[in-house]
């Protein structure tokens, strides 16, 4: 009889014995059922998110024929990047069911950091970046550490560090108000610099040849130890989709200046942490927590050690979306940080698919959220609507996310998943 764990959704392996004479790997046509009966237990994955995203774009692409257009494209990989590193972060504070609020004035505060350092105080600029970076890391361990040890609610506690945070950037931007930076130094070409599209066909073969060596050493490897192996359609198939995006999207972006760095950039940062969050032991240590710390805890998982660390990396991500915003904006004043920063970080990773109970997300919910309303508010632009209507059709998809989440959460208890 084979004994599994099916955890797939949260990137955590199946593990088992191998029956004598049972079949080591599902056939394609067994992996397409499971999908549909994971589909009618609640485990939706990113479809609805990606089948929201292609109505969105099919829509304003009827209403304003600009909005597919390659320099409309590039300027939403613009706008999307420094909000998008710092949903990333959001993902590891949600995926153990807690909340970090302070993520918008810790990339106001770190930024401001590294600007008066490298402008008013004459720091090499690279050195104030990663100065910035590690500043966010320690008001994260700060923020886990008195969540840990004290108890203080995550949501109570980061709404302290927004307020404390904004006020600390205020003090160091001290009279000035606001800062510049050069068009032409090493911080502004973070976000302003554009690289020939052609290195996006070597990016899309070099991660096709990764996902497929990975899923093929690592069937050969279950087998030769007599554990189960999942089909490999399973990794073939969102690998080959995620190649072909990349390709398609190379093909835009040649069709303007070239690939945006700041982009290169975010997804970059995308696929470490997805490979943090699905191929590591502190990945499966971080859903466990989320999933059930108790049970976590006597599986003798150090939870407040797993918590801390989630939070120091939030913080840390932060603060480098701090540094992506600086750079495009060519300026840091009392404003950065601010605005719908923090509320659109929260709603990219809901409405990605990163679950607001804890438990269950990815790292490509941030990417996919952040397109989705960055796909939302450059529609709304081009359609030149208020703010009011951006903030109401932003509110209402966040909405449908939750209740999505919500329904799903519902229909996989009702399965016993």
């Amino acid at each position: 009889m084979t004994v599994t764990t099916d955890t797939a959704t949260t990137g955590r392996p199946q593990r088992g014995l191998l029956p004598p004479g049972a079949p080591s790997e599902p056939s394609g046509g067994n992996w397409i059922r499971e999908r549909v009966q994971r589909l009618r237990t609640g485990d939706f994955g990113p479809l609805p998110v990606i089948l929201g995203l292609i109505v969105i774009s099919l829509v304003f692409q009827l209403a304003n024929g600009r909005f597919l257009s390659p320099q409309n494209l590039s300027n939403l990989s613009l706008q999307i990047a420094s909000t998008g590193v710092i949903a990333l972060g959001i993902v590891f504070v949600l995926i153990i069911g807690e909340i970090d609020l302070s993520a918008g004035s810790v990339s106001g505060l770190t930024s401001a950091t590294m600007v008066v350092l490298s402008i008013n105080h004459g720091w090499p600029p690279v050195l104030a970046i990663i100065l910035a970076v590690v500043f966010g890391a320690a008001i994260g361990l700060f923020h886990g550490f008195i969540f840990t040890k004290l108890g203080v609610p995550s949501f109570v506690l980061t709404l302290g560090g927004l307020l404390a945070w904004q006020g600390g950037q205020l003090l160091v931007l001290g009279n000035q108000g606001t800062i510049n930076i050069p068009y032409d130094g090493t911080i502004a070409s973070l976000a302003n610099t554009t690289l020939p599209a052609w290195i996006g066909y070597p990016i899309a073969l070099l991660y096709a040849a990764v996902s497929f060596g990975r899923a093929f050493l690592g069937t050969r490897r279950r087998r030769e130890r007599g554990l189960t192996v999942r089909p490999l359609t399973g990794t073939l198939v969102p690998a080959s989709v995620i190649t072909l995006v990349i390709l398609a999207a190379t093909a835009v972006f040649q069709q303007w200046h070239g690939i945006p760095l700041s982009l290169i950039i975010f997804v970059g940062l995308v696929v470490i942490v997805d490979v943090l969050l699905r191929g590591t032991t502190f990945g499966r240590k971080l859903f466990a927590v989320g999933g059930n710390a108790e049970a976590a805890r006597r599986a003798g998982i150090q939870v407040g050690t797993v918590k801390v660390v989630a939070f120091t990396i939030a913080s840390s991500l932060a603060a480098f979306g701090g540094v992506l915003a600086a750079s495009r904006l060519f300026a840091v004043n009392q404003a950065s940080g601010g605005s719908d920063i923090l509320l659109n970080a929260i709603a990219a990773a809901v409405i990605g698919g990163t679950s607001l109970f804890g438990g269950r997300g990815t790292a490509y919910s941030a990417l996919l959220g952040m397109l989705v309303i960055g796909a939302v508010s450059n529609g709304m632009d081009l359609l030149n609507q208020t703010s009011a209507v951006k903030y109401v059709i932003t509110g209402a998809v966040l909405v449908v996310a939750v209740v999505i989440d919500s329904l799903a959460r519902r229909g996989r208890a009702a399965s016993g998943r």
